[in-house]
């Protein structure tokens, strides 16, 4: 697997294999990278990598910028907080947003249909927006302002990951150039990344899913023909994807005006991205060794962790049983958001939430892990309010009258999620290595079949 070997994957979190004591506090984009010894420390030569980089940030963007429509570098109206009155104003949801996947997940607000004997959604949930989906069928079993454009912070790896990572062999090596570090923003997370040093794919694959590395976005992205290319690649993808609330401006999801993306689409991205066996290894992946310098001639390497604190475990949060992947995130004007998979017996669901108001530590999470518990426990005793559709190459543009067709609404409401063409059945992880979750086997497959092929 290449010099970034896997230490634990999620199912050593049911092994006994996590370490009882607390992991480092800092969750997101801010996480320096962890070494085997010092778990908190910066890796060396990060601050005068960053700074160089730093120097090269405005221009890069404005690169970028000469290749994009300008509807993404218009700020959304509602995503405002200026503060009034000393305090920040909370922004309010459109009063109309998309439509697709259904009528009622345009409307801003809960959306839910209990059925009798259905227990009630969490009443401390605070995130602008969230969704719980049925991650087989696509059905929405509830959701809160689905559509609402908003900072995707990290998350919007996920898309990334949709768009480059089928493109290079995991083994191909790379020798990182000091230009291909240019343009991350400050106060950009990590991984630790060296200037003139060599990585294999999966290396860098291992520092975009672990730790969330922007560094490591840059070199795959440098790989890929530069960012201005991956950014037209990741908007022509979530296009592809029929995610219409997305707009990419940087390939990392560093804040940049206009870009925004939003609950429903980040489920659409990790559903997609969960058919490749790469990705469902990367984001379900506790820890690993990440090559290091060279020191007396020999390569050296630290430990990384992956910083989604459902999967690894923090001292208020403790990993969620069945939970593997997907992809955590947290900005300035994001705050923290993040997408989850897990597993209870035969139930596969997915997860998204956007910006706790609540502001507490790991909250994101603790609001994540509250809305899989009632997933869990009203799967069958809920009406779906809507679904999350296919891709073009499937089921056309989603946004076809403004929204999806009644009968096709109605139609992809109504399907049954055992079949053939669902998401999950018997896939092992990691090319053979199965990872086992609280006991159950986590078994993914292609959600899509390509006509005409096997797809990815």
């Amino acid at each position: 697997m290449g010099s970034g070997s896997i230490r634990r994957s999620a199912g050593a979190l049911f092994r006994g294999a996590v370490s009882a004591s607390p992991a480092p506090t800092g969750t997101f984009t801010d996480v320096p990278t962890t070494s085997a010894d010092h778990p908190t420390a910066a890796a060396p030569g990060n601050t005068r990598t960053v700074r160089r980089a730093l120097t090269r940030t405005t221009a890069a963007l404005a690169g970028t910028a000469v290749l994009l429509p300008p509807l993404l570098f218009a700020a959304p109206a509602h995503a405002d907080e200026k503060p009034k009155d000393g305090k920040p104003q909370v922004p309010a949801p459109p009063a109309e947003m998309s439509k697709v996947g259904g009528d009622r997940l345009g409307q801003a607000g809960t959306q839910v249909q209990l059925k009798p004997g259905a227990p009630k959604l969490p009443s401390d949930l605070t995130a602008r927006s969230w969704i719980v989906s049925d991650a087989e069928s696509g059905k929405v079993l509830a959701a809160h302002n689905a559509h609402w454009q908003l900072p995707p912070a990290s998350t919007l790896k996920m898309l990334f990951a949709d768009t480059v990572l089928p493109k290079f062999p995991k083994n191909q090596k790379y020798t990182v150039k000091p230009a291909d570090l240019a343009g991350m923003g400050s106060g950009s997370s990590l991984v630790g990344i060296k200037e003139n040093l060599s990585y294999t794919v999966h290396d860098l694959w291992l520092g975009v899913f672990l730790r969330s590395g922007n560094d490591a976005v840059h070199t795959l992205s440098a790989m890929n023909g530069g960012t201005a290319k991956t950014v037209q690649e990741m908007q022509k993808q979530a296009e592809a994807l029929n995610a219409t609330d997305t707009h990419v401006v940087t390939p990392d999801g560093y804040d940049a005006p206009g870009q925004v993306s939003s609950a429903y689409d980040l489920s659409l991205f990790a559903r997609a991205g969960l058919q490749n066996a790469d990705f469902r290894e990367y984001c379900s992946t506790v820890s690993a060794q990440f090559p290091g310098e060279v020191k007396d001639g020999k390569r050296g390497s630290f430990g990384i962790q992956n910083t989604n604190r459902l999967l690894s475990g923090d001292y208020d949060v403790k990993p969620y049983p069945g939970i593997a992947g997907v992809k955590n995130g947290s900005t300035t004007n994001a705050g923290s958001t993040f997408t989850g998979v897990a597993q209870r017996g035969e139930r596969k669901l997915l997860v998204t939430v956007m910006n706790p108001e609540k502001k507490e530590h790991n909250e994101a999470y603790k609001e994540t892990a509250k809305l899989f518990d009632w997933g869990f426990a009203a799967s069958d005793k809920v009406e779906p309010v809507g679904r999350l559709v296919g891709p073009k190459s499937e089921e056309g543009d989603a946004r076809a009258g403004g929204k999806l067709s009644g009968d096709k609404a109605r139609a992809g409401l109504e399907d049954s999620s055992g079949g053939a063409g669902g998401v999950w059945a018997a896939a092992a992880i990691a090319g053979g290595l199965l990872v086992v979750l609280g006991g159950v086997a986590f078994l993914v497959h292609r959600r899509w079949p390509r006509r005409g092929g096997s797809g990815r």
